[in-house]
This record gives C-alpha cells, sequence and structure tokens, in this order.
C-alpha cells in the first residue's frame, strides 16, 4: 500500500506544470487570506506590544477612586501630598519622592498622510519626570522648560503628525506652544503622546488638580506595602495599579476589537478560497480520469488515488500559505500606523508579524486545502474504473 500511496503521490506531483493555470487559483487564493488575516493580527499584535512595553515592575501609577482612565480621573494636590509620603516610594538624593503628578488632556494634531485632526495626547508632566523614567531620552532638540508653553514630541507622533518637529509651533487650547524636543522611551505608548510642564498645562486647561501620579517605588516587592497604606488611608480615595497592568488593560479591549474583526474578514476570504480549491481540485479529478481509471484497472487501491488528491490539495495550500505569510511580512511588518487607544487619544504604533502569526495564517491555509480537497478526493477514490476508461 504505501508503495502504491508513493508511487501515485509522484505522478500527481509531475503532472502539476500541466495544470498550473488551474493550480495557481487555489495558491493564489489562499495566499490572499493569509496576507489579510496576518496583517490584521499584525495591528492586534503590535498594539499589544506597544501598551504592554509601556512601564516597569517597580513603577506604579495612582487613580482616583473608580476610575479606570487617566482621562476621567481627578487628584487633588492634597491626594499627591498624601501620596508622595506613602512608604515603599523612592527618593532622590535630596529625600524627595520620585512621584510626577500627570495631568492629560486630548489636543488635536493635524495627520501626516490626510491632514485631518486627530486626538492625541498631551500629558502634563512632574520635575521628576526624568528620574521617574530614565527611559526617556530626548534625540533631537531639548527638554522643554517649566512655566514656558514648550511640549516636547514623542518619535511616534512626529512620523504620524504634522508640525511636530523640534522649532514648531502649535496652536492648542487657543495657544501658541513651541515644539522644543523629540524623544524615545523605548518605543512604548508614551512615545505617541506630547509632553509639557503639567503646572503650564494645567493653567492653560484651568486645572488645579491632576489626572494621575506616577511614582517609582523601591523595588517591585514594594507595591503591596505602598497600595495597601493608601487604600487603606481614609483621607485618599484612590486604585494603585502596577504600570504594565494598567496598559495592559487599556489595550484589551481594543485588540479583542482587532481580533474579531481580522477572524471575521478571514473568514469570509477562506469560505471564497475553499470554494475556488474545490473547484480546482475537482477539475483536476476529471483531467486525470484516464490516469485515475488505468491506475485502479492494474490493480491500485482507492486508498492511494484519495491520499495523492489530498496531497497535492496541501501541498498547492502550503505554498499559498507561504507566499502570504511572506508578503504579509514584507510590506507590513515594522510599518508605523495609528489608532484610537482607550482613551480615545491616537497611539501610534508597528505592525508586528510574529512567527506565531506566520503559524496561524499557514495552518489556516492547510485548513482550507483539506476542506477544499476531501470531496474531490473522495470523488476521485469511488471513481467508476469502466465509466472512466468508456469516457476516455
Amino acid at each position: 500500500m504505501f508503495k502504491q500511496v508513493f508511487a501515485v503521490i509522484s505522478m500527481s506531483l509531475q503532472t502539476l506544470p500541466q495544470r498550473l493555470g488551474a493550480s495557481s487559483v487555489i495558491v493564489i487564493g489562499i495566499a490572499g487570506v493569509v496576507a489579510v488575516l496576518v496583517s490584521v493580527l499584525a495591528m492586534a499584535a503590535g498594539f499589544r506590544h506597544t501598551l504592554s512595553d509601556t512601564g516597569r515592575a517597580d513603577r506604579v501609577i495612582i487613580l482616583r477612586g473608580g476610575s479606570d482612565a487617566e482621562l476621567n480621573s481627578n487628584l487633588t494636590r492634597t491626594d499627591v501630598d498624601t501620596i508622595s509620603n506613602a512608604p515603599g516610594l523612592a527618593k532622590d538624593s535630596q529625600g524627595k519622592a520620585l512621584l510626577s503628578s500627570e495631568l492629560v488632556t486630548v489636543v488635536n494634531v493635524p495627520k501626516m498622510d490626510t491632514g485631518t485632526d486627530a486626538n492625541v495626547t498631551l500629558r502634563g508632566v512632574g520635575l521628576k519626570l526624568t528620574e521617574v523614567r530614565p527611559e526617556l531620552k530626548i534625540v533631537s532638540g531639548r527638554m522643554f522648560r517649566p512655566a514656558v508653553r514648550e511640549v516636547i514630541a514623542g518619535a511616534g507622533a512626529a512620523k504620524q503628525f504634522r508640525g511636530l518637529a523640534p522649532g514648531s509651533v502649535l496652536h492648542l487650547r487657543n495657544a501658541d506652544w513651541t515644539v522644543t524636543g523629540t524623544f524615545t522611551s523605548n518605543g512604548d505608548v508614551h512615545e505617541s503622546e506630547l509632553l509639557a510642564d503639567v503646572d503650564t498645562v494645567g493653567s492653560s486647561l484651568e486645572r488645579n488638580g491632576y489626572s494621575s501620579a506616577v511614582g517609582l517605588l523601591t523595588g517591585a516587592d514594594a507595591f503591596t506595602a505602598f497600595k495597601d497604606a493608601l487604600t487603606t488611608d481614609p483621607q485618599v480615595k484612590v486604585d494603585v495599579q502596577r504600570e504594565p497592568d494598567y496598559y495592559a488593560a487599556q489595550s484589551k479591549q481594543l485588540t479583542k476589537t482587532i481580533n474579531i474583526i481580522g477572524n471575521t474578514v478571514a473568514i469570509i476570504m477562506a469560505i471564497g478560497a475553499m470554494f475556488g480549491a474545490l473547484n480546482t481540485m475537482y477539475s483536476a479529478v476529471a483531467a486525470r480520469g484516464l490516469e485515475i481509471a488505468t491506475l485502479r484497472a492494474i490493480g491500485f487501491g482507492a486508498f492511494p488515488v484519495l491520499v495523492s488528491v489530498m496531497i497535492e490539495a496541501l501541498l498547492l495550500s502550503l505554498i499559498g500559505g507561504v507566499i502570504g505569510a511572506a508578503v504579509a511580512w514584507l510590506f507590513f511588518n515594522g510599518n508605523s500606523v495609528s489608532t484610537l487607544g482607550g482613551a480615545f487619544a491616537q497611539v501610534v504604533f508597528q505592525l508586528t508579524v510574529t512567527r506565531a502569526l506566520i503559524v496561524t495564517g499557514i495552518v489556516w491555509a492547510l485548513f482550507i486545502g483539506l476542506l477544499g480537497g476531501l470531496f474531490p478526493a473522495l470523488r476521485a477514490a469511488r471513481l467508476p474504473v469502466a465509466e472512466a476508461l468508456r469516457a476516455a
């Protein structure tokens, strides 16, 4: 039986060049499905990667109790004073807590490609910014000055939005702000933002409080003591989270939505590709009718014939899957895009085609090939020998 299977498969593959046009229907159709699936899911992977890379285990974000995002949180100056005295916060050389009081708002900045306004986060930050976030580096220009309408732009935002080069002037909140520099922060979500002095932002918004406070702990193991001290203090009503946990929660809903859309589109396209594979394999079986009938007449069993048709369908599907995954990786991996994040502001991130996504795409391709080749393979195995010989 194994010799028969090998012989029939070899014969089937040798005749593939004669059916090149029909076979390319399967390859191109499945390549399209895989390319679309992988590229859409790469958006979710890139977005999740950007937000999951934001934060450190020894850094905390404090919001008003019951708030799920910085935009709807409000801390008073008294709250921040209490937070700064909680145990577990790291201190600078002068004994002051490494805590950045921050005020978050959304401003309109035109997109680079369309010129239409998009929501961009303007984050007012405290004087301890570079000590609390040591990963933040100025790569061009200089840091903003306190008490002056100056901002620095994240590298991601500078690529996606207009007027963010050092020296540019932005009209934000009915006032002109000068862009003094561009910064990076290990590719995290803050590279999509504009940073400025918190008191200057507060004055522009006519707000006397803050959205959040971000603090650096003495170590990751100090989190529990720090959180317990604040959540049990009757003077403040706050929620305390590790920074990575907060941003992971912010990305969860959008990532889920992108995955649903990607899989839905892929399923619709996969159905079309499967019918294309069915038609192509039925045509291949019809074209090989005399060959298959001759093999059956000289003693070859039905099983080797069935296996040969299935192997042909799976091989063509595998080729299509590899081509589709390669197209997605070549044309989409690393491309910068932006979309609305959990705070209704644009988040700039890179499409990330991971190995897991490539494997997923190829598995989809093989599944389509399996379904598309199954019924034609059964037809070939059941083909009446005498009828096929007479028809030839």
